[in-house]
């Protein structure tokens, strides 16, 4: 009875299923009939085209190689565009390609002193709202004095990214500070942060060996090489901080500093002739081990760390009254043409990003604007020379930032020729009539208009007479 019952259950389930494939086979045959196709999978979208960018910068091939593995990085990561990274050997090769048309990078390394260009011809969009949009916080992470120095009309126009004081580099076989303190010679303490001009005249002196052909000291005898000590004795570089008409170097302040300055750097015996600058530079002076002291910034590091038995350390600039001195100060800026603003912007928030910015400064080039990796051993490498490199850090604190000015390589061009007299001019300085004329030159370029309209009257009065 029980064997009955089982057959005929699966009886049932075999019509079950005859009576399902003919309904399948039924709907197959209407559906051919019909013609119509049966309905497929949905269609897979097809990948969207990244975003080409190009990014911008310039320095030294090792310099240079860390931007590439930060792109390549970037590219391997990136859904959503490709970076091609263009690079120019420095600033000024960089600037030429951006003013003569023959670049158009997307995101790109601006020193501030072109700023004022960048903005006039359209290079530059702000970038404040852009980075608040990506939750980027920067305040705390960033000097005051920095953010300012890349603002104006109260936007924040490129981001922050380097900057570096001018500081003193010291070969430490030269200027010897335990053999000075022996001696009881003028010399800073070990951990300070300040080097008085007594001290620096000190070491200059120390380090002037004839018998070992050895000077003290070079200063470039140039408007960037004598303004430390000119902010630092109570002058001023401009007649005005934000629209100068003129130099202030014959203004009493200044030249009180100009004084006390010159009255070292004028003594041939402690600094480098100019028949000796013909057979080398002062940098090729310093690592020969034949000079004591040069300024410079932190891209010197890497190069002086290169050159075998040399060892140095660096110091803050003199100081005659307060501590001053000036910097290189460079941003990351973003191309209103670039193809699309908001790729770009996701580059520039990679790029100054911690873990990017750690990456690049370990090559020893850069000072990070970036505060918190400016205290990290990425920056302060202390297996490394120079043993004090929080005075890069330190001297941020009392870097003068000039006036923006679109007019900068003109200037120097004009004035450095007759500062450098100032230095090496042979016997009696007459200081006030020189300075006189620097500024009096100077107003050629910042306020062309005002020499125009005195030559258009004098010429006038001529004429009358």
């Amino acid at each position: 009875m029980e064997s009955k019952r089982r057959q005929a259950r699966r009886g049932a389930a075999t019509i079950v299923a005859l009576l399902s494939l003919g309904l399948v086979a039924t709907a197959c045959d209407s559906d051919a009939g019909s013609g119509e196709p049966l309905p497929g999978p949905d269609p897979v979208p097809a990948p969207q085209a990244k975003t080409e960018l190009t990014l911008a910068v310039w320095g030294k091939e090792a310099e240079v190689a860390g931007y590439q593995r930060v792109v390549d990085d970037y590219n391997q990561t990136s859904t959503t565009s490709t970076v091609t990274l263009e690079s120019w050997a420095d600033r000024d090769e960089l600037d030429d390609a951006l003013r003569a048309g023959e670049a158009s990078p997307d995101v790109y390394l601006a020193s501030r002193r072109d700023l004022t260009f960048l903005r006039e011809e359209g290079y530059a969009t702000p970038v404040d709202e852009l980075l608040d949009e990506r939750s980027v916080e920067f305040g705390d992470g960033y000097s005051r004095d920095a953010l300012e120095a890349f603002s104006a009309d109260t936007r924040l126009q490129c981001m922050p990214f380097g900057v570096s004081p001018m500081v003193i580099y010291r070969n430490t076989d030269l200027v010897d500070f335990e053999r000075m303190v022996e001696l009881e010679l003028d010399t800073p303490s070990p951990e300070s942060n300040r080097f008085t001009f007594d001290e620096f005249a000190a070491a200059a002196e120390f380090a002037t060996k004839p018998r070992r052909r050895s000077k003290g000291v070079y200063i470039e005898p140039s408007l960037r090489g004598l303004a430390p000590f000119v902010y630092s004795g109570g002058g001023e570089i401009f007649d005005d901080g934000d629209t100068p008409t003129s130099l202030a170097l014959s203004s009493d302040e200044s030249r009180d500093a100009l004084e006390r300055t010159l009255e070292l750097l004028r003594r041939p015996s402690l600094t480098l002739t100019e028949e000796q600058l013909d057979k080398a530079t002062a940098q090729e002076w310093f690592e020969r081990g034949r000079l004591g002291m040069i300024a410079g910034y932190r891209d010197l590091v890497p190069e002086l760390r290169d050159v075998e038995g040399l060892e140095f350390d660096v110091l803050p600039m003199p100081t005659l009254d307060s501590s001053a001195t000036i910097g290189d100060l460079t941003g990351l800026c973003l191309n209103p043409a670039t193809e699309s603003i908001a790729d770009a912007a996701d580059l520039l928030v990679h790029m100054i990003s911690d873990e990017v910015v750690s990456e690049l400064t370990r090559t020893g080039y850069l000072v990070p604007a970036n505060q918190q990796v400016a205290l990290t051993e990425d920056f302060t490498q202390p297996a490394l020379q120079p043993d004090r490199s929080d005075v890069f850090t330190s001297a941020v604190r009392s870097m003068r930032v000039p006036p923006l000015l679109d007019t900068w390589t003109q200037l120097q061009r004009l004035v450095d020729g007759p500062i450098a007299e100032l230095v090496n001019a042979p016997g009696v300085l007459d200081l006030e009539t020189a300075t006189e004329v620097i500024d009096e030159l100077s107003r050629q370029v910042l306020e062309p208009e005002a020499d125009e309209t005195e030559e258009s009257d004098s010429g006038e009065t001529d004429s009358e007479g």
